[in-house]
């Protein structure tokens, strides 16, 4: 079953995330244990057989092969390779989640489109419904162990009433070297003609909103079924798995407590009275080596998490819940399909049918939500400059836009060149500087909206009067 701890997470607080340290259903303890337990046996046997078993001359041979492989441990990118591995192997487990077929939108279209409360009518909305939860049943069994273990054989699926001894003749006569999941959608599409010649469907747009849903119904099947089939690539998996495995084989020695190079004072020598210290201690010898345990937790651990989500169908404890998948959507759809057609509860007028506005009332514990102002847009409570001549509109018609002068250009075009032309155009520069016309753009006052008719009437005159110099040759 899936563990699920949402509401434990639902508000920020302090420790917030440290009661799901405690789980162990679902952790990375329970898939993690065996391997750590493992690495501490291998490492305490590699310190045992140091420390006891070898002469002075094999650990200092001993010593070497563990600085050796201290460094070449350093030299393998396993941040980098495993990390990206693990997101793409994430994308794809919820992709597949997605991926699910659920009758939802296509139950609602049966009901809403295949008429009849007689028997005949009844019968052929179940019947689509049916085929519809048969062809996910199939595609669930060549996907899933559990719902395999639940349908080993089609005598099971045809007890479980998603098919009947007629249909399964039929379906087994049906030759064909592939998988057989479609077979129920094809059914659907022959029924759902069937019921448009018999009148039961009205019209052709309704026949075709069924098929469209149905289409899509079908993709999400064989979307499922293909995910099944074409896994990431096993040469990535493989490189993922080496890279983890040899950082702590060469961990296992490498990181094991060896006596210092030629140079350093041994660790834990008593010095005679008087003598000074004449090198740089040694290591701590640390006998539990947690930063190495810890850093085995944390890698191990996401190569767990990979291993386990990799294949969502299995049976973990966080693969999905395909089983009660199936019943719920046998049960809902056949509900909205049958006991649902045409059962409506009478209409009437709503709480705030005399209103100008609804305003839903709330409880004591949810009563300052109200006081809350609601959300107008960012620039809502911008304050804007209170300069009336900020505020007067202009209008944009074809006519010349010439560079400006480089007095006036921008500060960044000062810099890349003296007379570029600038896209700042102001009421002041423009159409003083000369050349040919390029983009078309001539400001005018609006007369209604400008508070200043001579000002207008300058702006006019040196519009014209920046034309005929253009026009000069």
């Amino acid at each position: 079953m899936t563990v699920s701890y949402t509401l434990k997470v639902a508000e920020a607080r302090f420790g917030g995330f440290s009661s799901l340290l405690l789980r162990w259903r679902g952790s990375i303890y329970k898939l993690l244990y065996k391997e750590f337990l493992l690495f501490v046996a291998l490492y305490a046997l590699l310190s045992i057989i140091y420390r006891l078993l070898l002469t002075q001359e094999q650990r200092h041979v001993y010593a070497q092969v563990a600085r050796y492989c201290n460094r070449s441990a350093d030299l393998i990118p396993l941040s980098f390779v495993l990390g990206f591995y693990v997101t793409l192997v994430v994308n794809r487990w919820w992709a597949q989640y997605t991926s699910i077929p659920l009758p939802d939108q296509l139950m609602c279209v049966i009901s809403a489109s295949v008429h009849g409360v007689d028997q005949r009518g009844r019968l052929l909305r179940r019947t689509l419904i049916r085929y519809a939860n048969l062809a996910s049943v199939l595609v669930l069994r060549s996907v899933s162990t559990r719902v395999l273990k639940r349908f080993p054989t089609m005598e099971h699926v045809v007890d479980a009433g998603f098919m009947s001894q007629e249909e399964r003749k039929k379906f087994e006569s049906l030759k064909s070297d592939f998988n057989k999941y479609w077979i129920p959608c094809v059914w659907f599409t022959n029924l759902a003609a069937q019921a448009r010649r018999d009148g039961r469907i009205r019209d052709d747009i309704a026949l075709c909103l069924l098929l469209e849903e149905l289409n899509k119904y079908r993709a999400k099947c064989s979307m499922l079924f293909h995910y099944d089939w074409i896994s990431i690539p096993l040469v990535y998996t493989q490189v993922v798995t080496i890279a983890v495995y040899s950082f702590f084989a060469l961990s296992l020695v490498g990181r094991q407590f060896v006596e210092p190079e030629a140079g350093r004072a041994r660790p834990r020598e008593p010095l005679e009275p008087g003598q000074e210290a004449a090198s740089t201690l040694g290591d701590l010898d640390m006998y539990v080596p947690l930063t190495t345990l810890l850093q085995f937790f944390f890698y191990a651990g996401w190569l767990k998490v990979a291993e386990q989500i990799i294949n969502p169908f299995g049976e973990d404890d966080d693969d999905f819940e395909t089983n009660q998948l199936i019943d719920r959507n046998l049960q809902v759809s056949l509900l909205s399909v049958d006991d649902m057609y045409q059962n409506l509860p009478p209409a009437e007028k709503d709480l705030y049918w005399d209103e100008d506005s609804a305003q839903p009332p709330y409880t004591v514990a949810t009563a300052a939500d109200a006081l809350r102002p609601s959300f107008l847009g960012s620039t809502f409570n911008l304050r804007v400059s209170d300069d009336p001549e900020q505020s007067v509109q202009v209008e944009a018609s074809p006519g010349p836009a010439r560079p400006l002068p480089a007095a006036q250009t921008p500060l960044l075009g000062r810099f890349l060149a003296a007379g570029a032309p600038s896209p700042a155009i102001s009421l002041r520069t423009f159409g003083r500087a000369r050349g040919a016309p390029r983009t078309p753009h001539v400001l005018r006052f609006r007369a209604e909206d400008s508070g200043d008719p001579e000002a207008a009437d300058r702006i006019e005159e040196a519009s014209v009067g920046s034309e005929d110099e253009a026009r000069e040759p």
